[in-house]
């Protein structure tokens, strides 16, 4: 796997690259060599954070934690992902495009470490009119609605968007990217 390791208000150590490569490494039985990962470290106030991504073809593997030592929050960073990736193991492989992206072997279990209380349930689905309108009159919606984030098509672009609430009474949009 190739590393990309960055830091925020942060200088990586030799120490925090090597026990990122120790921690994370444990990650490489699932993805093939040519597998890339982010690694982002950074420090806010007390807070020490890491984010670790890991771009595949059609999906991204993301996770983060925080916590006041920066090395605890390395350990618990590598623990969720694993976890994510053994939950979704048999949904991602029905996924042949982001499939390619792994190890073979990550496959291979005969017994599944799924149970049938993790299958993903969907137990409604909305359908609703888009008016065209732009991200602010979104916000507005989103608001008037109560939710914590709202779908609609941008006036400019034609395009599926979504706002959404960010902590510190702010707003994040999210545009597709073809």
């Amino acid at each position: 796997m190739r590393y990309i390791i960055s830091g925020k208000n942060i200088d990586v150590t030799e120490g925090l690259k090597s026990a990122i490569y120790e921690k994370i490494g444990k990650l490489e039985k699932f993805f093939n060599p040519e597998a890339e990962i982010h690694v982002t470290l950074s420090v806010e106030k007390d807070r020490q954070k890491i984010e670790v991504t890991i771009p595949m073809k059609g999906n991204i593997v993301r996770a983060e934690q925080v916590s006041n030592d920066m090395y605890a929050s390395i350990d618990l960073v590598e623990e969720v992902i694993e976890r994510q990736l053994k939950k979704y193991k048999s949904k991602l492989k029905d996924m042949n495009q982001s499939a390619a992206n792994f190890n073979p072997s990550f496959f291979d279990d005969v017994v599944s470490e799924i149970g049938e209380e993790d299958e993903i349930n969907i137990t409604r689905v909305k359908r609703f009119a888009m008016k065209p309108m732009d991200a602010e009159e979104a916000c507005v919606q989103m608001e008037l609605l109560g939710h914590n984030f709202y779908v609609f098509r941008n006036a400019e672009t034609d395009e599926v968007n979504v706002v959404y609430k960010r902590k510190g009474n702010s707003y994040g949009l999210i545009e597709p990217e073809f």
